[in-house]
């Protein structure tokens, strides 16, 4: 997939964190003349710009990317809630507008809906629970928008276990299924990274890996909801 193009430079860092974990590849410009200057060969995805502290400046870039010979899309539009009467005679700028400061989650669903709607690019294999994201492609985990630092082995089983909501796994099957058949660590090693990921997940999230007593751990609810 070719980068968005994202404005300002340097873009905001909840954005840029918000793009980097949904796997959307980027480069921020500072202005219309970095348009076609830092143009990647095979041309730009599409755009988010940010209009709230420039906003001058991000409808000046907007026309522009709407003038070229073949006009830039999708473009998303992050204002904030003062600014939406603007919005009203600027409609042919953008493709969609978010509002600023905003949630992960939206920000995700609004560019997945655009590329989907203009046929362009594809999104990123993820697993979701509740507010649990877990990206497939780039090893990153976030519970309501907020990273997870995982180990790679936390990050295995968390995947694991997400993959199979409802469904009971003993610490052998966790061992033999996530560690591999040729790990030779005991039951333990899976209570203590079970036990590090509720304290990474929140207490408010912790519930998500419970304990079967006798059996093993489940994630999420069973489909008889117990």
């Amino acid at each position: 997939m070719e980068p968005l193009l994202l404005y300002p430079d340097p873009p905001p860092p909840e954005l840029a964190q918000a793009l980097d974990f949904g796997g959307y590849p980027w480069k921020a410009v500072g202005g219309e003349h970095d348009v076609e200057r830092l143009e990647p060969e095979d041309g730009w995805a599409g755009a988010v710009v940010c209009a709230d502290a420039s906003p001058d400046g991000a409808f000046a870039l907007c026309r522009t990317l709407r003038k070229r010979d073949l006009p830039l899309e999708p473009m998303l539009l992050l204002v904030t809630g003062a600014q939406l009467g603007d919005l009203e005679l600027r409609d042919d700028l953008f493709d969609d507008f978010c509002i600023t400061p905003f949630h992960p989650r939206e920000f995700e669903a609004r560019l997945k809906h655009l590329f989907w709607r203009t046929g362009q690019g594809t999104r990123p294999e993820l697993i979701e629970y509740g507010d649990l994201v877990l990206n497939l492609e780039t090893y990153q985990a976030a519970m309501s928008g907020r990273p997870l630092d995982l180990t790679y082995m936390e990050y295995e089983l968390l995947k694991f276990l997400a993959s199979h909501p409802g469904k009971v796994f003993t610490r052998e099957t966790l061992l033999s299924r996530v560690w591999g058949y040729e790990y030779y660590g005991g039951a333990r090693t899976v209570d203590v990274h079970i036990r590090r990921l509720r304290a990474k997940l929140g207490e408010e999230h912790a519930n998500l890996i419970q304990t079967v007593r006798s059996v093993g751990y489940r994630f999420g609810q069973s489909r008889w909801g117990l």
